[in-house]
């Protein structure tokens, strides 16, 4: 009787041990998550400025202002290559899927504007869309004011005769339009930077469209249509409600007289 009663104390001891092992790791374990969830504002010292993501970012994805904000941590928790501004991170491409609050890194984000070693630059497309050079010979590439990641809508202006098909007498009139609208610039090529400072007007934009945007583009240019670029708000990326203009809505607009207009 008394070897029993030894065994079970024996046994009850072991489960007392073992349960208490069990609390006591389930209490480490909760006081490692509670630091955890403080993240670093536990980490004593000087901080910086670091730009971290916002939202979590798919791989090989353009980075806009939204994606991005800038905090101030521990420069002990902050490794190498981190960026300061979020200026050097939107319009670059993530190389790695980013969770939220991760450090930016700019050895993982590639830069559309550089050719690689291979000659290729860093672009996003979809599978239903293909790559298009487009001249830049608007004003705004002129001034070195876009850049890759920009939102951006195409207008035109170009003559149309007063009949569909034409015919010999028959009178041509300027018309204004927009072709395609918010659309993402992927990299804006040859523009570089003087002496001075200011960028120097770029070669050509690069545009991801669809095969049939790109064939309404083509024949724009080679119809010798005029192009300008206008630049989006932003996070505008809402569809804006315009009619061409041509002449006589600018007459009717503005009531100009008719022998003024013609």
């Amino acid at each position: 009787m008394a070897r029993t009663r030894g065994c079970i104390w024996l046994v009850a001891g072991v489960i007392v041990a073992l349960l208490a092992g069990v609390v006591g790791y389930i209490a480490l374990s909760r006081g490692t998550q509670d630091r955890q969830a403080q993240g670093v504002a536990e980490v004593g010292g000087p901080t910086v400025k670091v730009v971290t993501a916002s939202q979590i970012v798919p791989i090989r994805t353009l980075l806009t202002a939204e994606m991005v904000t800038v905090k101030d941590l521990p420069v002990a928790v902050v490794p190498e290559g981190y960026l300061a501004e979020a200026e050097q991170a939107v319009g670059k491409i993530s190389t790695t899927e980013l969770a939220v609050g991760e450090i930016l890194l700019a050895g993982r984000l590639l830069d559309p504007n550089v050719v690689a070693a291979n000659g290729r630059m860093a672009l996003v497309m979809n599978e239903d869309q293909v790559l298009m050079a487009f001249p830049a010979s608007d004003l705004m590439n002129g001034l070195g004011i876009l850049k890759a990641g920009d939102h951006v809508d195409l207008l035109f202006s170009l003559p149309f005769t007063d009949r569909a098909g034409g015919a010999e007498g028959d009178t041509e009139e300027l018309v204004a339009f927009k072709a395609l609208e918010n659309l993402t610039l992927a990299a804006v090529v040859g523009g570089q930077a003087d002496e001075g400072g200011n960028t120097t007007q770029a070669k050509a934009l690069l545009l991801t469209v669809t095969e049939q945007d790109a064939l309404t583009l083509k024949y724009l240019k080679d119809a010798g249509a005029v192009m300008d670029v206008v630049l989006r708000a932003p996070g505008a990326e809402q569809p804006f409600e315009v009619e061409p203009v041509d002449v006589d809505r600018l007459m009717n607009e503005y009531r100009i007289p008719a022998a003024i207009g013609r």
